[in-house]
């Protein structure tokens, strides 16, 4: 049986965990005890470069504090997990998730150029760059006005 398409939404209050489960789930942090498995695999058996190359290809990641490379344009913080693989991006569904953030004329700034919520919709479209298995978005549209945040909320469902 697969999940895929699947919408999990956790919901609990502020200092819970929430984030702390994230991270487990998506192998960044190790549980304390227990095993999180993806594709029947333990995420334990995993060495570090394995780890890194399963998230680059399968996980997607949108975090609170959005972790955009200072460096790099909004563009350029999209297409690096691409990029870090080497493959060349699909530049037609790239342009429908630029679209849909509503970030065309904020591509070639730097994020210390971005709003807030500029910056989370870069990171939003950096985690979709690559089409995941999984997305990890943790608290995905804190940052957005409600209109914003729906249209996040949409985009999640649409490419799930």
């Amino acid at each position: 049986m697969t999940n895929r398409g699947k919408l999990i939404i956790f919901s609990a209050p502020s200092g819970s965990g929430k984030s702390t489960f994230l991270h487990v789930l998506s192998s960044l942090e190790n549980p304390t005890s227990g095993h999180v498995y993806y594709g029947g695999k333990s995420l334990s058996s995993y060495n570090d470069n394995q780890l890194s190359i399963l998230r680059r290809r399968r996980f997607g990641f949108v975090f609170q504090a959005y972790n955009l490379v200072e460096e790099l344009t909004g563009y350029e913080n999209i297409l690096l997990p691409i990029m870090l693989d080497k493959k060349k991006p699909d530049e037609e569904y790239l342009k429908k998730i630029i679209d849909i953030l509503g970030i065309e004329d904020r591509l070639s700034h730097l994020p210390s150029a971005l709003s807030g919520g500029q910056q989370q919709r870069i990171a939003i479209a950096r985690a979709l760059a690559n089409k995941p298995t999984i997305l990890f978005a943790d608290e995905p549209t804190g940052n957005l006005d409600g209109k914003s945040g729906r249209e996040v909320l949409s985009l999640l469902k649409y490419v799930s």
